[in-house]
C-alpha cells in the first residue's frame, strides 16, 4: 500500500515520521474493528507509540494511600466507598499517613498516590466534625495536608481527591508533583436512572471536563482516562477520547491518559454486567493511541488485564501506572498488583523493557512552569537516583505488604 492511500477500515496510513490524528468517524471505525482488522489496527498503534517513547513500558513504584473510602457518590461499579458508620468505612489519621508514607519509603517508593470519595462532608456529618476537629474546613485542605505529611517522609504525592475548583488546584500544586482525575465518560446519558452515574453527582461530564480546563490553565501536569463498559457507547467512548484530546491540545498539561476496562464484582449493583473482553479493551487502547499520538503515555492497569500483558503492549500502550509493594489496589482489591520481576519477563519476552518513572513523567521537567519551584530540585535529584539504577540494570523486586 502506497503512502497515503487509504485501508479498509477507512484511515490514512500514516507516512514516515508523519502523524494526523482519527477523526471521530475514523475512531469509530477502529472500535468496530473485526477479527480481520483488529491486529491491523494494533499494529499500526504500535508504530505510532514505538516513534514516540520506543520499545520502553514504565511504571511508577507507590505507596497508594486511601485517605478516606467515605464519598457521596453511588456508582454502580465502585467497592471503594462506604458510608459513615458502615462496616469498612475508614478515614486515615495523620499519623498513619506518616507512618505509611516512611514504611513506603524504607521499601524503595517514591510516588504517594492520595485517592479518596468525592467530597464526603457534603454527606456526612460526623466527618465534617471530624475535619473541624483537625483545623480544616474541607477535605480539600486535609488532602494538602496529608499531601505535606508524604513529602516530609521523601515521597512524591499524586493526589485524585475528584472534582476540583480552581483554588482547590493552587491549594494543592505546590504539594504534588502531579495531579488527576478520571474523566471515565463523556456521556451525559450514563446519569440517567438506572445508568452507571445515576447517584453520582460529580459524575457530571460537564463539571469533570472543568476540572480538566482548570488545571491546563493552572500548568499542572495532570492524569486522566476513560472507564470502558459502564454502559457507554461506541460513540461515546470516542467523544470521550475526543474530549480529552481537545483540552491537551489548549493546554498541553495532559501527561498520561489511562484505559480503564470495568470488572464486574459480586457486591455492586453492575455485578452482571458483563466486562469487557481483552480485543475490546486492545481495540480502545489503540484508538487512544491514534488519537492522541505518539507522545501521549497511555496506560492500563496491569492488574486488571493480567492474562492481556504482550497483547496490549502490542496495542500501543507504554505504561503499567502505580505498583505498590506496600499497599493493594483499593479500587480493586480483588486484583492484585503484578510481581515486579515477572513483569519485566513479560516485557521482555514481548521484546519490551520495563523501567521505573516518578508520578512526574520526565518530559515535564524541561518545562518548569508546569512544577512548583519548592518541588523541583526534589524532582530533579529522584529522576537521576533514577537514571542511575537503569545504569546498574536491576529492577527492585515487590516485596510482601
Amino acid at each position: 500500500m502506497q503512502p497515503g492511500a487509504r485501508n479498509e477500515m477507512n484511515m490514512d496510513v500514516e507516512t514516515p515520521g508523519g502523524w494526523r490524528p482519527l477523526d471521530r468517524a475514523e475512531a469509530i471505525a477502529a472500535l468496530r474493528a473485526r477479527a480481520g482488522e483488529v491486529d491491523a489496527l494494533r499494529a499500526r498503534a504500535a508504530a505510532l507509540r514505538d516513534q514516540g517513547k520506543g520499545r520502553l513500558v514504565t511504571y511508577s513504584r507507590k505507596a497508594f494511600l486511601p485517605v478516606t473510602n467515605l464519598c457521596r457518590d453511588r456508582c454502580a461499579y465502585c467497592t471503594f466507598r462506604r458510608d459513615e458508620g458502615e462496616d469498612g468505612a475508614w478515614t486515615m489519621s495523620p499519623p498513619e499517613i506518616a507512618e505509611w508514607s516512611a514504611r513506603a519509603r524504607r521499601l524503595g517508593c517514591r510516588e504517594a498516590l492520595l485517592c479518596l470519595g468525592d467530597q464526603p462532608e457534603a454527606a456526612f456529618p460526623g466527618y465534617r466534625r471530624w475535619l473541624e476537629k483537625q483545623g480544616h474546613k474541607n477535605t480539600i485542605e486535609y488532602v494538602e495536608r496529608a499531601s505535606r505529611i508524604s513529602l516530609e517522609a521523601g515521597l512524591l504525592p499524586h493526589s485524585n481527591p475528584g472534582l476540583m475548583s480552581p483554588e482547590d488546584l493552587a491549594l494543592l500544586r505546590p504539594v504534588n508533583v502531579s495531579l488527576g482525575l478520571m474523566l471515565e465518560t463523556t456521556s451525559e446519558r450514563l446519569r440517567a436512572k438506572g445508568q452507571a452515574h445515576y447517584y453520582a453527582p460529580d459524575k457530571d461530564p460537564a463539571r469533570r471536563l472543568a476540572v480538566l480546563e482548570d488545571a491546563g490553565r493552572a500548568r499542572i501536569p495532570f492524569t486522566t482516562g476513560l472507564l470502558i463498559g459502564i454502559g457507554e457507547t461506541i460513540e461515546e467512548r470516542v467523544d470521550t477520547v475526543l474530549a480529552i484530546a481537545d483540552v491537551h491540545r489548549r493546554h498541553g498539561h495532559i501527561q498520561e491518559v489511562i484505559v480503564q476496562n470495568f470488572r464486574a464484582k459480586p457486591e455492586i449493583p453492575m455485578a452482571t454486567c458483563e466486562e469487557p473482553d481483552t480485543v475490546d479493551l486492545a481495540r480502545t487502547v489503540a484508538m487512544t493511541r491514534l488519537v492522541l499520538g505518539p507522545d501521549m503515555n497511555v496506560q492500563v492497569p496491569p492488574n486488571l488485564s493480567p492474562d492481556g500483558i504482550a497483547y496490549l503492549l502490542d496495542s500501543g500502550i507504554n505504561d503499567f501506572g502505580g505498583i505498590s509493594p506496600l499497599t493493594p489496589d483499593y479500587v480493586n482489591p480483588e486484583a492484585p498488583w503484578p510481581h515486579l520481576g515477572a513483569l519485566a519477563r513479560a516485557c521482555a519476552q514481548a521484546g519490551y523493557e520495563l523501567r521505573e518513572r516518578l508520578a512526574l513523567y520526565p518530559e515535564f521537567l524541561d518545562r518548569p512552569e508546569f512544577l512548583d519551584p519548592s518541588l523541583h530540585e526534589r524532582v530533579t535529584r529522584e529522576w537521576a537516583i533514577l537514571r542511575e539504577k537503569e545504569d546498574g540494570g536491576s529492577l527492585p523486586a515487590k516485596e510482601s505488604a
